[in-house]
């Protein structure tokens, strides 16, 4: 299967190369090549902006799906940045994939499309005994411009799945971490990493909490994904990207009982992190 992956150098980029299976043949889309550092510097990229046609009509060429990941990540970006580079930027691949017959696509749409609940519940909301679920029938309630944006992102999804018979899948992604942070205790560890808090404070702690209920590893991003580029019965569904985190106000079941997700880590079973 030929799959391009757009934003391919970002971190949910650069994951997904790392673990997705051999039997995918990847063709790697970003703005920029990547630095002498970075773990594609020996691979070879498309240098391409999503909101350039021409460019995205060229690189969608002979793929059988596309993995979408590219926008701005920030979720304190500003609305001109995310009308252009997430909006535009999805319309326009989209189009150039009904155009020259893309079979299906993976969007990469976040938590942040309902951030209002955890804005709303939080800190309790981290606790174990806190009960709240958000699933794929829950209204959106996104929580900035950026949230707004992967709402956006998820309607043209529905509309061309619908319009032109593609198969799409609009992922709502908790937190994914770059190495060393892969793991629940990540957010808190780059924070002492910082100098912004440090271990056994209050602040630790509730980043820690946070991110048990949140963390999507590497490891099952790629299993997520995987589990769409491989199905052949959606038409368009949303489906929530974490792990199985026991105490996750993020609904699992519709990804497992649809595409068969069925993710190895669990955030509530680290009780400190890596040594």
């Amino acid at each position: 299967m030929n799959v391009l992956i757009t934003g391919a150098h970002g971190t949910v980029g650069t994951s997904l190369v790392k673990h997705l299976p051999k039997q995918y043949s990847l063709t790697l889309l970003d703005r920029v090549e990547p630095p002498t550092d970075h773990p594609h510097a020996d691979r070879e990229t498309l240098v391409a902006d999503v909101t350039d046609r021409d460019a995205m009509d060229t690189a969608v060429s002979g793929m059988d799906a596309i993995v979408h990941l590219a926008g701005d990540p920030r979720v304190t970006a500003s609305y001109d940045s995310v009308e252009r580079n997430n909006v535009r930027g999805t319309k326009v691949t989209l189009d150039a994939a009904a155009e020259n017959g893309v079979r299906s696509v993976v969007f990469a749409s976040s938590n942040h499309a309902v951030g209002r609940y955890e804005t709303e519940h939080a800190p309790q909301l981290y606790d174990s005994s806190y009960e709240l679920t958000v699933d794929h029938t829950s209204p959106v309630r996104p929580d900035s411009d950026y949230g707004a944006s992967k709402v956006a992102g998820e309607a043209w999804m529905r509309l061309y799945a619908e319009r032109h018979s593609m198969q799409c899948y609009s992922l709502r992604i908790g937190s994914v971490r770059s190495d060393p942070y892969d793991h629940p205790y990540g957010d808190a560890e780059r924070a002492v990493s910082r100098g912004e808090t440090t271990r056994g404070s209050e602040e630790y702690a509730r980043l820690a909490a946070r991110m048990k209920c949140t963390w999507l590893s590497q490891s099952d991003l790629a299993h997520l994904v995987a589990c769409c580029l491989d199905d052949t019965t959606v038409e368009y569904e949303t489906f929530y990207g974490v792990s199985g985190n026991e105490h996750t106000w993020f609904d699992l079941s519709h990804a497992r009982e649809t595409i068969g997700y069925d993710p190895k880590e669990n955030g509530h079973a680290w009780t400190e992190p890596p040594q």
